[in-house]
């Protein structure tokens, strides 16, 4: 069963834009992924946790038949890929990948809640969510507090090509 999911990109450690890219390229290559819409980046301030340098944020629209699960394993092998340590909770990060919405499915369990249980109080995701969903998202007047467009959204690199 394919649907619409999203998923939330974020990196304030290294060289922040390439680890966006690379998550972006490797969603696209994954087995029953397609990758249909990346927002523009947007730089942002960290919320909660540690002091800490700003991060770029995206969202990434796909069709998947990945179940949630799936989808968070995914997202475990793309923040391994990009090195990232836990160390500190809400600490900086390489790579942090979310799982905000997939279809309509709602999960509940210790490891992952879907819809992310946060989503709609952070400007971070919701800047970017509206780029690639809209409908979804109403903007405040103004935008939100802290969250800075940066960049038009990245290319999408076709399975197989070199990121």
């Amino acid at each position: 069963m394919s649907r619409v999911a999203y998923l939330g990109l974020g990196s304030n450690l290294g060289n922040r834009a390439a680890h966006l890219q690379r998550a972006i390229d490797r969603l696209a290559a994954a087995p029953g992924v397609t990758v249909v819409a990346v927002s523009a980046i947007y730089e942002t301030d960290p919320v909660g946790g540690p002091e800490q340098g700003p991060f770029l944020n995206a969202v990434v629209a796909v069709d998947t038949d990945l179940a949630p699960r799936a989808l968070l394993t995914l997202a475990h092998e793309l923040e391994a890929d990009a090195q990232r340590v836990r160390v500190e909770h809400w600490g900086p990060r390489t790579l942090d990948v979310d799982v905000l919405i997939v279809g309509d499915e709602t999960v509940a369990e210790p490891d992952l809640v879907v819809p992310h249980p946060r989503l709609w109080e952070r400007g971070f995701v919701l800047a970017p969510l509206r780029d690639v969903a809209p409908a979804l998202v109403d903007a405040p007047a103004g935008g939100w507090p802290g969250v800075r467009r940066v960049a038009d959204p990245p290319t999408v690199s076709s399975p197989g090509e070199p990121s």
